[in-house]
């Protein structure tokens, strides 16, 4: 009793000394939401239709391309690798406030034999002096020299050592804290990485299907190239038309032949890219088809800017980070804490042999730790702890700020692509009609065949630059949905789904 109440009374004194511990100064991130986008964004669609956004753009093959990279893209599988990692590294964490203890057991056999002595008893071992002599064995007599065989002796044990940590100061809640907001990151950085490649695919689809475009009207420039190159060449030893038109003729061809090859090149090279993003061997790259088709991209639906605060995972995860970092400082603080502990174990022994016996031991007992000498280094942990959780708070405003940032100019961009892609489709629409007037003077006689070529390139030229224009406003729309967060279900609880 008199160590149990001298155990008790240094709890108390190391209690009271730990009582006075710095506490964990981090400060609150400052998150200011503006009022409205600059851009107008508004349409009849729900903020929820960009969970999977990709479905407004009614293409089978993006949906299909999208799909194939969330279930076997490297990038999606990787993203998934590190998300059942902090799942182990969160029950890990928690499992050391538990019963902790192991099971040991032994096994052993001792025979004893004694090479010389004076025939007397040997100690443990139970046995017959013997001593050679004629015709067989007789005792041996005290002095004579002897070989002493004793017996065998099995020992085997079992041992339970138990321990527990008492806690008395928070630790598991501090720990569970850090814990959560670990995995919660990781659930909203695995949710970011399958946005960001469907993204990706999105992007390298129609930046294929732009690429396809310019190689048929590269394909046609210089078809007509080729056309006026006859034409100026009969003009020419007609003496209607000078050898320089000729060359000049000459050189936009090979201009065109040239921008056919980069863009064969361009075309392959996009197409690999896709098969990365998806998960595909280049082997493929023949197999895959790029749809001809470049339709308007869809509204973006009308979001409010505090919706960004739940929608983005960077954001999400950023606060999450934030929490665990604060959690850590607290962690830290709890080290100049002491510790105690509940130590119960038992035990089994038993012995066969020359001896025999069982015994069975049990034991209860306490432990304490109080770190002194360490209290300067703990301190210093803490200090810097504490500083990281700072950065992390300036790292979350900060990615609040980009994520406003990036979903403002994102809606203003757009909605300068929408009319850019509407006055070069009226431009497109002017070039084919004069192209189709000037064809029907051509098939009447009353136009020659250059001047139908020159209405033809400028009608391509004008449809080369409204599928250029188009391609940048799809592109533009998936950049919007993805500041906007989309590509994730944000209304499931973080937690309950990284647990999952």
């Amino acid at each position: 009793m008199a160590g149990l109440r001298a155990f008790i009374c240094v709890a108390v004194a190391a209690s009271a000394a730990t009582a006075c511990a710095p506490t964990v100064a981090v400060r609150s991130p400052e998150i200011a939401t503006p009022t409205s986008f600059e851009a107008s964004a508004g349409s009849p669609l729900s903020p929820a239709n960009i969970d999977r956004w990709w479905l407004l753009f009614g293409d089978s093959q993006l949906d299909g391309l999208i799909e194939q990279a969330l279930a076997r893209g490297a990038d999606a599988r990787l993203a998934l690798a590190r998300l059942e990692e902090a799942r182990a590294i969160r029950a890990g964490a928690l499992s050391r406030f538990g019963v902790q203890g192991d099971l040991q057991g032994n096994l052993s056999t001792q025979r004893q034999t004694v090479l010389s002595g004076d025939g007397g008893f040997i100690p443990g071992g139970g046995g017959t002096p013997t001593q050679p002599g004629n015709g067989g064995e007789q005792p041996g007599f005290p002095g004579g020299a002897a070989a002493f065989t004793g017996g065998n002796t099995t020992n085997a044990g079992l041992n339970l050592n138990l321990s527990w940590e008492l806690d008395l100061f928070g630790r598991r809640a501090a720990t569970r804290t850090s814990a959560d907001a670990d995995l919660i990151a990781a659930r909203f950085a695995y949710e970011g990485a399958r946005a960001a490649l469907a993204a990706d695919v999105a992007d390298a689809l129609f930046t294929a299907r732009g690429l396809a475009r310019q190689l048929d009207d590269a394909r046609e420039a210089a078809r007509i190239q080729e056309d006026l190159r006859g034409v100026i060449g009969i003009r020419a030893k007609r003496g209607l038309a000078a050898d320089a038109e000729v060359a000049r003729v000459d050189a936009d061809r090979g201009h065109s032949l040239a921008q056919v090859a980069v863009l064969e090149a361009e075309l392959i090279a996009a197409k690999r890219a896709l098969l990365v993003l998806i998960g595909a061997d280049r082997t493929q790259t023949a197999d895959l088809r790029i749809a001809d088709r470049l339709d308007d991209a869809p509204l973006v639906p009308a979001t409010l800017p505090g919706e960004l605060l739940t929608r983005r995972p960077d954001v999400r995860e950023a606060e999450a980070r934030f929490r665990s970092s604060v959690a850590n400082a607290q962690l830290r603080r709890l080290d100049l804490f002491p510790r105690f502990t509940l130590n119960p174990g038992a035990g089994l022994s038993a012995a066969t042999g020359d001896f025999e016996y069982s015994i069975i031991t049990w034991t209860l007992g306490g432990g304490l730790t109080l770190p002194l000498l360490d209290h300067p280094r703990l301190l210093s942990e803490l200090g810097a702890q504490t500083a990281r959780a700072n950065q992390a708070a300036a790292s979350y405003e900060k990615t609040v700020q980009t994520a406003f940032s990036e979903a403002d100019q994102a809606l203003v961009r757009l909605a300068a692509d929408r009319k850019r892609v509407a006055l070069l489709t009226s431009g497109e629409v002017r070039a084919r009609q004069a192209f189709e007037a000037q064809r029907i003077l051509f098939d009447r006689g009353l136009s020659d065949l250059q001047q139908l070529l020159d209405a033809e390139r400028s009608w391509r030229n004008s449809r080369e630059a409204l599928a250029a224009a188009r391609i940048d406003a799809l592109r533009r729309a998936i950049t919007s949905f993805k500041a906007l967060g989309g590509g994730w279900q944000s209304a499931s609880d973080p937690l309950e789904s990284a647990i999952r």
